[in-house]
């Protein structure tokens, strides 16, 4: 059976971001020097904290923390080594899905090689090798994943994790400068940029909710300079004001209400070498919004959207389950580097959240996709380009985009299990919903499925009606039944008497049984109409 749907919780936390425009020359190498001096003490401490991996205590929190306040201040301590602590926090859970990774893929290849040469599979477990070549190359292959997962089951036990400030790829780019074209003066640059420090925890109670990053409601910026660096400030309090003034465009009142209540509000300056330009990130928590319930987010019908790897396929249901009008399309290219890949997949949401609205939808049914753990080289071996097509799908981060913009919308965001979606979208509704001027595809007839689904209806069509002067006069099961209407899903009344020869007994025995959008395992029955025969006699 499917998981049931289930409406997505929202964000609970806010992100607005603003470029310092007009920073003076003394304005940059303040931040530079800044930069500098606290990415030298965030090495640091994240080294100190690597070495005492699981050992760690709040007594060694206290003691590294005492050591950075000399050489900086209190505040800017703490956000160092809360920082460390993430840092080491994200990398062991990395890990830990590296070591389960391994173990599915060590799974695999002991079965498939303990299986005959040449044996078929079927759809849930793999059949063996098609030659002895290929087989003699899995075998060295398993010997090199059991080698890697002995070493990463090691380091994790000991608590050992290998984190790169600033970044592994950028890090390996230094080798292959010609191939990035990077000159080394703009590969240190950018390397100079990943790892400087410049971000502030907030805390709630003090001035504009930062005492370290403080931004005024005019937008005033000023930072307060750590000890070595106090010489710089041209404020009292050996705080340093910018020149620039920052205004938040998106949710602009909001943080307004926020800092000028003292509420801690968190800030992240940032450069941007490729451009030039420097930014300011400010980052606050909201209660996530109360989910409404299903019913009341079907009310008005659902959107159902099928992902795929370059556009998103819409389709409007009523709230029978019924597609309305012409499916939608909300092309993106994720190709690119990575504010690319974000910037298209939130201008092709934004235009189907704006599509929503003009319908009158407060509904959006996705699949509740995650092909982290399904894109191993080991289950679909040489099918590189599928692969390559799944790893490069925006699925459940596209799911928490979309809730997190619909947020503020009114629009609910849908879950459903994503199991057999498309090929009984396909199988079902693809055909019917194909007309001289409209060419459905199969990821079409898909959100068809996930709507209905979401619904609660079965994906499967009901059947056309006998001719007239035959049983039903045209009449039944055109139209879809309500969710709640008794028996919608039940066969016929079975009518007694002899049988004809066209029709032995029992031919209509699961003519009312939903169970085939269900089961993977029961096969649907494909008759375009199977009732009772009429009896020779009454």
């Amino acid at each position: 059976m499917p998981a049931a749907p289930f409406v997505t919780v929202g964000p609970t936390g806010v992100t607005v971001r603003d470029r310092l425009k007009g920073l003076t020359d003394a304005d940059e190498e303040v931040l530079r020097l800044l930069g500098a001096h606290l990415s030298t003490l965030a090495s640091r401490d994240l080294a100190v904290r690597c070495r005492d991996g699981v050992g760690h205590c709040a007594e060694s929190w206290a003691v590294r923390k005492r050591v950075l306040t000399g050489l900086s201040s209190s505040r800017w301590a703490g956000s160092v080594t809360k920082a460390s602590n993430d840092q080491w926090g994200l990398a062991r859970r990395c890990q830990a899905a590296h070591v389960q990774n391994l173990e599915a893929g060590i799974r695999t290849l002991r079965h498939r090689l303990s299986l005959p040469i040449g044996e078929r599979g079927s759809k849930r477990t793999p059949g063996g090798y098609r030659s002895r070549r290929e087989w003699h190359a899995k075998s060295r292959r398993l010997a090199a994943l059991e080698a890697r997962h002995a070493a990463a089951v090691a380091d994790w036990r000991a608590g050992h994790v290998r984190v790169v400030r600033g970044g592994k790829r950028l890090l390996n780019t230094r080798h292959h400068l010609a191939d990035a074209q990077l000159t080394k003066a703009e590969w240190q640059e950018r390397w100079s940029a990943e790892r400087w420090f410049l971000a502030a925890d907030g805390e709630s109670g003090k001035r504009y909710g930062n005492e370290t990053i403080r931004v005024a409601p005019d937008g005033e910026v000023s930072i307060r300079l750590p000890a070595p660096l106090a010489g710089l400030a041209n404020s009292p309090h050996g705080r340093y004001i910018f020149s620039p003034r920052v205004r938040f465009a998106h949710r602009g009142s909001e943080w307004v209400d926020r800092v000028e209540a003292n509420r801690a509000v968190a800030y992240r300056i940032h450069y941007d070498p490729t451009r030039g330009r420097w930014y300011l990130t400010a980052t606050w928590q909201v209660p996530p919004t109360p989910t409404v319930p299903l019913e009341a987010a079907l009310a008005y019908g659902v959107i159902g959207v099928d992902t795929n790897a370059d556009h998103l396929a819409a389709w409007r249901l009523d709230t029978h389950g019924n597609p309305i009008g012409n499916p939608r399309r909300f092309f993106y290219d994720l190709s690119g580097t990575a504010d690319h890949r974000d910037a298209q997949v939130r201008h092709a949401l934004s235009r189907l959240l704006n599509w929503a609205k003009t319908c009158g939808v407060k509904a959006i049914a996705v699949e509740d996709l995650d092909f982290q753990a399904e894109k191993t080289r080991e289950k679909y071996g040489r099918r590189r380009r599928f692969r390559n097509l799944i790893s490069g799908m925006p699925t459940a981060k596209l799911r928490a985009r979309l809730a997190s913009m619909a947020d503020r919308t009114g629009i609910s965001i849908i879950a459903v299990d994503p199991a057999y979606t498309s090929r009984w979208g396909a199988q079902h509704w693809q055909k019917p919903l194909t007309s001289t001027t409209r060419k459905s595809t199969r990821h079409d007839a898909a959100a068809v499925a996930i709507g209905r689904r979401a619904q609660g209806h079965p994906i499967r069509r009901r059947a056309a009606p006998p001719p007239h002067d035959q049983s039903d006069r045209v009449g039944h099961r055109t139209a879809q039944a309500r969710s709640d209407a008794l028996g919608r899903e039940g066969p016929r009344p079975r009518i007694s008497g002899p049988r004809t020869r066209c029709a032995p007994p029992g031919r209509g025995a699961k003519a009312g049984d939903q169970r085939a959008q269900h089961r993977s395992e029961h096969a649907a029955e494909h008759e375009p109409w199977q009732r009772d025969s009429h009896p020779l006699s009454l």
